[in-house]
């Protein structure tokens, strides 16, 4: 599958990298790039992908060409859901687990004999040499290989680091026992922390060749198969999709087609337990759909006749027909992986700092182990001892961890967000959450459900309320208008059937009117009751009074010539909006309602869910300004919102968070999108977010200070190479290991 887009400017492509071994690697892949005449290169070490744009007379295999010259391989990547199981062994990881098993099965009797002076028999060093040789040839092989590989293009890498290392230690070794003292009695290593040698064979490295080779290839195949774990939320997030639908045809047959067949305007069918085929909107049937992959909520929403469906949730109760809107690459689970993709793909401020040292970093340790080998000489410490320093210097720098910190705790991250319906767009937004200290909510849609909803029924004294919903309700059945169906739904959700009016008729401006169960049947404003001199009592009319003070529509029932009831119609507020507001609060921010409605209703709603400031009767276009005003002051904030209206307020915003439920505009906007319409969703990204930048910065700490604290150790003696070839191994597992603790992460509640 080509992931090559073509711009406004040029063209975009994603290249997969294959050969990089440290974070040195995918700089010089980077460079390399970056010096084509109209190109713009991104390499992440950690997903091993290059993201290129170009234009100009550049080609993709031109790209490819550049990135095989620099003695790398290059290739439009296989799509997530086509790659092998993170639990599974790869082509990759099989051969490096093949070396290490041999690598360890020989290299631990080395060891041993080399520490432990009871196992060293007459001639035992010969015996280690024996075991030593195949470490250091077939396991280190790989090491060996890159290193040759990049001295060709004038190249050095960490791998060059690793070779060196281990062939200076083999080939001292064989030097002292073919031509040296290994046979000396009394020789022992020049430094106190190392083993001191009964035989005279203290000056053999074998045991230092062989373990860093053991503990370098660990290193390597944990911290690949925790990269692949880190990997996974994304490829189990395009596994879900359904692979067959049955497609409805137009003569009524039913055929199976792969879901890559299906067209927009396509009528599908969707059986109990099914998943849903791509996007669409339900044309006949009603069930439950579990949306939980998608959005992190496990509470299946129920859908009926017109309402949007999501492809790749499961069909959970009856059968449902439905048409597509959108497929394949519009779908809004190929928008999620898009986005994850991207998120994945970013570097942030502090990693492109780590990169450019990374870029220098081969050759500056390059210098220090020869440095140090000088230094001991001159101090007349002797070869040997200035050997080892030299050697552990080589062995024990690790750039690894530094290309690793951000892009391994940015793809646990995100990955681990999308499954919970959190959408991060970048490194940078990570940032933007620390900051923020205030969260500009926007009313309708996102504090609120968006829709009117029949919320209180007053009946008149001596009138039973199922009465006036089923006569009511039935009247407003057969009307369109917006209040109508909230009186309708709610009638319907407590009744469960409405009866059939006998005669219906619609008053402009004022309501309806019919026969139902032979009663006449009259429901809208009060002044549609004066046109049949009907008059509100007393407690009616207390009640419309105070419905309206509310900021709530009031609705009058009236039949056979009396009123008998008030209902209260609002958008109301969602049920996890309070508990959303107590958490944005516990995170640091101050919350503030923003709304084109009029002042009572803002402060209604604000009272009910725990909002102190509200900004109201504010024009659409307007609400970039109160953004813009509120920066001002000097604050810093986050704005929720889900519609059109919303999305220059967005992009104003320090932080701007996106309903998924809203539009395509919002969305786009926004540096954080909520799959669900769930506001609780948003204390969960900045927890997320926040989370997700300590990660990173905890691994850069670690990656920076151990090289800070390694090199200077290694380079005064005071550790052996097997040692500095454990701690090297250690750190980038380490620096993995941190991220991978982000799939702990848990939505609050």
């Amino acid at each position: 599958m080509s992931t090559g887009t073509t711009t406004g400017t040029g063209a975009e492509v994603e290249l997969a990298i294959g050969g990089m071994t440290c974070a040195s690697c995918a700089a010089r892949v980077e460079k390399k790039l970056n010096r084509m005449a109209g190109v713009t290169a991104t390499v992440n070490y950690a997903t091993e992908k290059a993201k290129v744009s170009y234009s100009g007379e550049v080609s993709v295999g031109d790209l490819i060409a550049t990135v095989e010259a620099t003695g790398y391989t290059a290739q439009e990547p296989t799509p997530p859901a086509e790659q092998t199981d993170a639990g599974e062994e790869t082509d990759e990881l099989r051969p490096l687990r093949e070396r290490l098993i041999a690598a360890v099965v020989l290299a631990v009797p080395v060891a041993a004999m080399a520490m432990i002076p009871a196992l060293q028999f007459e001639y035992w060093q010969w015996l280690s040499l024996t075991l030593a040789a195949p470490v250091v040839t077939y396991a280190a092989w790989p090491f060996h290989k890159a290193a040759f590989t990049n001295a060709r293009h004038g190249a050095a890498t960490m791998d060059t680091l690793i070779s060196v290392g281990i062939s200076a230690a083999f080939l001292w070794s064989l030097w002292a026992l073919f031509f040296g003292t290994a046979g000396t009695p009394g020789m022992t290593h020049p430094f106190e922390l190392t083993i001191e040698r009964t035989d005279g064979a203290g000056n053999i490295y074998l045991e230092a060749a062989a373990g860093v080779t053991a503990f370098i290839l660990a290193g390597r195949y944990f911290e690949a198969r925790a990269k692949r774990k880190a990997g996974a939320a994304l490829r189990a997030l395009l596994e879900l999709g359904a692979k067959d639908v049955t497609v409805l045809r137009a003569d009524g047959s039913e055929q199976t087609v792969p879901v890559e067949e299906l067209k927009a305007g396509d009528r599908f069918l969707v059986r109990p337990g099914e998943k849903i085929a791509t996007d669409g909107t339900v044309e006949e049937g009603s069930s439950a759909v579990d949306a939980s992959m998608l959005t992190g909520e496990s509470v299946p929403v129920e859908v009926g006749s017109g309402d949007p469906v999501t492809g790749a949730t499961i069909n959970v109760g009856g059968r449902l027909v439905v048409r597509a809107t959108r497929v394949g690459a519009d779908t809004q689970l190929a928008r999620m992986a898009r986005l994850v993709e991207d998120a994945q793909n970013g570097k942030a401020a502090a990693q492109r700092l780590a990169d450019r040292i990374s870029a220098v970093f081969v050759p500056v340790v390059i210098a220090l182990a020869l440095g140090t080998l000088g230094f001991w000489l001159g101090n007349g410490v002797g070869l040997t001892a200035a050997f080892t320093a030299a050697v552990a210097v080589l062995v024990i720098a690790c750039p690894c961890a530094l290309g690793l910190a951000t892009p391994t705790a940015l793809m646990v991250g995100t990955g681990r967000g999308a499954q919970l319906g959190i959408l991060i767009k970048g490194p940078e937004v990570l940032e933007s959450t620390r900051r923020v200290d205030t969260v500009v909510l926007d009313k309708t849609g996102t504090v609120t459900t968006g829709r009117m909803t029949l919320l209180t029924v007053h009946p008149a004294e001596g009138t039973d309320e199922a009465e006036v919903l089923r006569l009511a309700g039935a009247l407003e059945h057969a009307s369109e208008h917006p209040i109508a169906r909230a009186v309708a739904d709610g009638a319907l959700e407590k009744l469960g059937a409405l009866p059939t009016p006998e005669d219906f008729a619609n008053v402009p401006g004022l309501g309806v009117q019919g026969v139902v169960e032979g009663h006449a049947v009259l429901v809208g404003r009060e002044r549609l009751l004066a046109d049949w001199a009907m008059e509100l009592p007393e407690g009616l009319a207390r009640a419309r009074a105070a419905a309206e003070d509310a900021g709530r529509t009031a609705i009058v029932v009236a039949w056979d010539g009396e009123a008998r009831a008030v209902l209260e119609v609002a958008d109301a507020v969602k049920d996890t909006s309070a508990e959303a507001v107590g958490r944005l609060r516990a995170l640091g921010l101050t919350p503030i309602l923003l709304t084109g409605d009029n002042e009572a209703v803002a402060r209604s709603v604000a009272r009910e869910v725990g909002i102190e400031e509200v900004i109201a009767e504010v024009l659409p276009q307007d609400k970039v300004d109160v953004v813009k005003r509120l920066q001002a002051e000097g604050r810093s904030v986050a704005m929720v919102g889900d519609g059109v209206n919303d999305a220059a307020a967005l992009a104003q915003a320090d932080l701007g968070l996106a309903m998924g439920t809203g539009t395509d505009a919002a969305i786009e906007a926004g540096d954080l999108t909520l799959v669900r319409g769930d506001l609780r969703a948003a204390a969960d990204a900045i927890r997320l977010a926040r989370r997700t930048l300590g990660t990173i910065r905890s691994n850069l700490f670690w990656a920076f200070a151990y090289n800070v604290a390694a090199l200077p150790l290694a380079a005064s003696g005071l550790l052996t190479p097997m040692i500095a070839g454990a701690a090297m191994a250690f750190s980038s597992v380490f620096v993995v290991g941190n991220s991978l603790r982000l799939r702990t992460f848990r939505a609050a509640g």
